[in-house]
């Protein structure tokens, strides 16, 4: 009696993978392909039945039973084509062999769907069908979902709120309705996404970090940041009551433009406090100052300038503020008559001035940075000019000592020779055998 265990492959995955045609027949061939579908792809469950397939055979054999193993493949163009590929197979192994019964090997159902057109040509005694028992989607899943459970913070962050949903929701509904407590709770979620979003968290743990250093080191900028805060609070004040004078203004340009002439003094004033503190610490401390700070309290008078000007020709054009009155002034031999400055007159004045205080600020801070930094170029030239006699002169012997070492690393490598050399060799020795 002659069976035929027959591994089904509809899709053609073992072709794919390893460029062979099948049918592949025989105990070896078999075994063979098993190792060139692993080597191709690890993950595939063709493997596994491949080696199912081995193992009836093996288990038919001995049983005294005669076994034809073979793999049979479909095409992957079509289902159609697919078939007829398998039944063309079926019928040369057939013809081969000519056994009297089969055993069916597949892994999933598609390749059952090819179980019929064996049955229609041979009789089919057992159908054995593989499952892996590691599946690798659950398997993850299930190992991620672990992990998530085992992350305290990973818990806190996520399963706290939908906690809480799931607790206040219901009493929301039942006192406000359904629509006042989705309403509610959405908006609390929201803001908890945007707080974890922008990580506001870390950005008030490092604040209050470098605030708690501050204190304790007896920075400067500790108090100037303090003042600034205060400036900062009196120019938003001054701002809302310069909107709230302006009476029933229609739009909202008026009003943030008188917005911006009325506070951009006093934060203008809080900026520069801030980084004046900040310059005096990089000052105090004993490492040479950075020219972005020496630079910052000009850029902010700069900044100021423009946007107090911009805000005031938009405010006169409006009648909002009167003109620029320049009132008679005599200074010695010079002196001049009052005059009216026009709106684009004084925002000349104000973009000129904000250019002139940004150039100085750039000067200045070139100037100190580089006299902080003259010696230390001047030492590095002063060593590099005294050391490039010593590199061209010890150039040649240094190439040569690179050759050498290079050389005896390699014969000492074990790796290089092929596992040849001992690991534990001396080097030395090994040279002197070669001489």
């Amino acid at each position: 009696m002659t069976t035929l265990v027959v591994c089904l492959d509809r899709t053609d995955d073992v072709g794919r993978k390893t460029g062979l045609r099948s049918p592949v027949v025989g105990w070896e061939a078999v075994r063979a392909l098993v190792t060139d579908v692993g080597l191709a792809d690890p993950e595939d469950s063709g493997v596994n039945t491949l080696l199912e397939s081995l193992r009836v055979a093996q288990n038919l054999r001995d049983e005294n039973e005669e076994v034809v193993v073979a793999v049979v493949s479909g095409d992957h163009d079509s289902m159609v084509s697919a078939d007829r590929a398998v039944a063309e197979q079926l019928d040369g192994l057939l013809a081969d062999y000519e056994p009297d019964s089969a055993v069916v090997v597949t892994d999933s159902a598609d390749d059952e769907r090819l179980i019929p057109i064996v049955e229609s040509r041979v009789r089919v005694d057992s159908v054995d069908r593989v499952v892996v028992r590691q599946a690798r989607d659950i398997e993850s899943t299930y190992y991620l979902l672990k992990q998530f459970l085992a992350d305290e913070e990973l818990r806190q962050t996520v399963l706290v709120p939908i906690g809480l949903t799931l607790l206040v929701f219901p009493l929301l509904a039942t006192i406000s309705g359904p629509a006042e407590g989705a309403a509610a709770i959405t908006t609390v979620i929201g803001l908890f996404l945007l707080y974890k979003g922008f990580n506001i968290d870390e950005r008030l743990t490092r604040l209050a970090h470098q605030t708690r250093e501050s204190l304790y080191s007896g920075q400067v900028s500790v108090v100037t940041y303090v003042v600034a805060a205060g400036l900062t609070f009196v120019g938003l004040f001054v701002g809302a009551l310069g909107v709230s004078n302006l009476g029933e203004t229609p739009g909202v340009v008026i009003p943030a433009t008188q917005f911006a002439f009325d506070s951009i003094p006093w934060l203008a004033m809080a900026a520069l406090t801030a980084s004046v503190g900040r310059l005096l610490d990089e000052a105090i401390g004993e490492e040479p100052i950075r020219s972005s700070f020496l630079n910052l309290p000009f850029i902010v008078v700069a900044v100021s300038l423009v946007v107090r000007g911009f805000s005031a020709y938009f405010l006169e054009q409006q009648d909002v503020v009167d003109s620029f009155v320049v009132p008679a002034a005599e200074l010695g031999v010079l002196s001049n008559e009052r005059f009216v400055m026009g709106a684009g007159e004084r925002l000349a004045l104000f973009v000129v001035t904000a250019i002139v205080v940004s150039l100085i600020g750039a000067q200045v801070a070139s100037v100190v940075s580089g006299s902080g930094d003259g010696g230390s170029d001047a030492e590095r030239t002063d060593s590099s000019d005294g050391s490039d006699g010593a590199v061209e002169r010890d150039s040649t012997t240094d190439a040569t000592s690179d050759r050498e070492d290079r050389s005896l690393s390699d014969r000492a490598d074990p790796e290089l020779t092929d596992g040849g050399a001992d690991a534990n060799a001396d080097p030395y020795s090994l040279n002197d055998r070669d001489r």
